[in-house]
């Protein structure tokens, strides 16, 4: 049973043209099991109806607060909605996602049960007119490496976790250097502040694959951001992993790199497969075999792509 008066938690939602999900991510918030509840939502610069909707939703839920910027993007959005958050936990929702109505509750659950700083749990992509992702658990990360197993990518997405405020404001919210990963670099960054997290092994949190200017569509910029949060990470937090072989470290780091290309290239996504190549030249973490793949990308765009297509 919840305690008679839970902890107030604060949930923050950016929203940049999200008018075909809004009222659904928003209702999901105020549908939850948990009953101490705020949403804080920021319009971006929408130029559809978001805004709109965001003031009569406003309307019928108290707990909404409304906030309008110039478009910035999501981080210095959610940035914004962090300075008028009052709740002792933090969830992050975006305005096209949506969780399951128990999410809150569970992950409140168990966060305070296990006297942990953070709690995530399972999630699913749904695919606009596609298949569904199957359903994923994570592995419990706190029984392992965590160190490791975060600099082999982002643990789990944006809104799969329950964080306790004092952590976030440790973090100082969230970074823009590295625009399309900046998720990835949230929860590395908060995992050289605090180790103590918990797994609820359940899928609560859905997210929407819709792919109408997701940040994360854009390939290579999603790899070379990510890449720079490795690094990023490892040179801030020298003896956290210290631990690791220097090789191995190496591996974790720059292999996504050549692993990325590759996929990239064999799927003909040769704007993404051209950067990445010359990345790998450029750092200088190739070998032999790669050279007939990096050579090539050193042509201009149009010219590899003749070159790749009459292969």
């Amino acid at each position: 049973m919840l305690k008679t008066h839970p902890p107030l938690i604060s949930i923050i939602m950016p929203c940049y043209n999200a008018e075909s999900f809004l009222e659904e991510s928003v209702a999901c918030v105020f549908s939850q099991s948990y009953p101490n509840i705020e949403l804080i939502v920021v319009d971006d610069g929408s130029i559809d109806q978001s805004y709109s909707i965001l003031v009569e939703l406003a309307e019928e839920y108290p707990a909404l607060t409304v906030i309008k910027q110039p478009n910035k993007g999501p981080y210095p959005a959610r940035n914004l909605a962090l300075k008028q958050a009052t709740g002792e936990l933090i969830a992050f929702l975006d305005a096209d996602d949506y969780w399951d109505s128990n999410f809150l509750e569970k992950l409140y659950y168990s966060l305070t049960e296990n006297n942990a700083d953070i709690c995530y749990c399972g999630w699913q992509n749904v695919v606009e007119d596609g298949e569904n992702g199957p359903p994923y658990i994570p592995p419990a990360y706190e029984k392992g490496d965590v160190f490791r197993a975060f600099l082999t990518g982002c643990p789990w997405p944006i809104h799969a976790a329950l964080v306790k405020r004092s952590i976030v404001e440790k973090a100082e919210g969230f970074s823009t250097r590295c625009f399309s990963s900046m998720d990835y670099d949230f929860w590395i960054r908060l995992s050289a502040i605090t180790q103590n997290i918990i797994l609820v092994p359940e899928v609560l949190a859905f997210y929407r694959w819709h792919n109408k200017g997701q940040i994360s569509s854009i390939k290579w910029r999603q790899v070379l951001d990510a890449w720079r949060v490795r690094k990023d990470f490892v040179l801030a937090n020298p003896k956290l992993i210290a631990h690791i072989p220097p090789d191995n470290l190496d591996q974790l780091v720059n292999d996504p790199i050549s692993q990325q290309a590759y996929d990239a290239f064999w799927k003909r996504d040769l704007v993404s497969a051209q950067k990445l190549f010359r990345t790998m030249l450029k750092e200088n973490f190739w070998n032999k075999g790669d050279l007939k793949y990096i050579i090539p990308s050193l042509l201009p765009l149009p010219l590899f792509k003749l070159l790749v297509e009459r292969r």
